[in-house]
């Protein structure tokens, strides 16, 4: 099995459930309050390793009760930690989630350490030609950069989940071997004023985005599945009709399972199929990390379908 090396994010998540979001200036009463582990890096990172990859995990916490809590997590869930550190100087990023009764969530990110990791903290980071490199865009960008190019330098595949949606340099994108956006992001990233509406227009969005014909570019449209393209070839991958509960992390949990389908080195189209099923259990669950389904689950679901 490959290595996945996941470079990104470590959040504490706090989780509040309520009917409806505020209006500005608008109090509304919550129902639930929860603490639970995230990151778009962490999560990325526990839902690969729940489903069966051997993943190491780069990233920084701080020095407080959140930092403590979410290295604890993340060593229980089989990460190698040996290239996490913690800032003396700042607070464990943070993610302030609300999520309304029709499971739609709005998200405030307060990065904290995340945004003190720094080029240096990836230069003893030994990568080989088999690893499956991955990263976000929730750390500084010019890690990211670094970290892609030190695995082309070992031959190492990339994994590019451009969000939250950051301005940038068109090189970073074709860094990439595999670049994954949903459809706000492709948006965002080809300039257009709406989100893709339909398999066509998002199929339009991902030749655009595409930097070079070697590419694998995926477009994810929610409960509308994905649109892949590989090559001279586009497919849309259906998704699975569930009653969602929480979209959070939904995003993250298919970022995971594609690189845990590239390491086992599914083809393209089955590793789709696969991540869109991880999806889907997830977003019947609450919350980020507490949703990241276990591979026998996600293997009983698709059985099922």
């Amino acid at each position: 099995m490959k290595r996945i090396v996941v470079a990104g994010s470590i959040n504490m998540d706090i989780v509040v459930r309520t009917a409806r979001h505020p209006q500005p200036g608008e109090t509304v009463l919550g129902s639930e309050l929860h603490f639970i582990p995230g990151g778009k890096g962490a999560n990325q990172a526990v839902a690969a390793s729940r489903l069966g990859g051997q993943v190491s995990f780069v990233g920084q916490t701080g020095r407080d009760a959140f930092g403590e809590t979410l290295r604890s997590f993340l060593a229980s869930e089989r990460l190698d930690m040996s290239n996490v550190g913690a800032s003396d100087s700042a607070p464990t990023g943070t993610a302030l989630i609300v999520v309304d009764e029709r499971s739609e969530n709005t998200i405030v990110v307060v990065p904290g350490s995340n945004g003190e990791l720094s080029v240096s903290d990836v230069d003893d980071l030994r990568l080989a030609e088999s690893d499956i490199v991955l990263c976000q865009f929730e750390i500084p960008l010019n890690v990211v950069q670094e970290t892609f190019k030190r695995a082309r330098l070992a031959g190492a595949k990339t994994i590019l989940n451009p969000a939250p949606a950051l301005r940038c340099e068109r090189e970073l994108l074709g860094l990439a071997d595999y670049l994954v956006v949903n459809e706000t992001e492709a948006a965002f990233f080809t300039e257009r004023q709406h989100p893709p509406a339909d398999f066509e227009t998002a199929a339009e969005y991902g030749r655009l985005l595409r930097s070079h014909q070697n590419q694998v570019v995926v477009v994810t449209l929610g409960e509308n599945g994905a649109v892949l393209l590989s090559g001279d070839d586009v497919e849309q991958i259906a998704s699975h009709g569930v009653q969602a509960i929480d979209t959070t992390g939904a995003g993250d949990c298919f970022v995971g399972a594609l690189a845990v389908g590239v390491s086992e080195g599914m083809a393209l189209t089955d590793a789709l199929r696969f991540a869109n099923g991880a999806a889907a259990v997830s977003v019947q669950r609450l919350g980020a990390s507490s949703s990241l389904p276990q591979r026998d689950t996600v293997n009983a679901f698709l059985e099922a379908v």
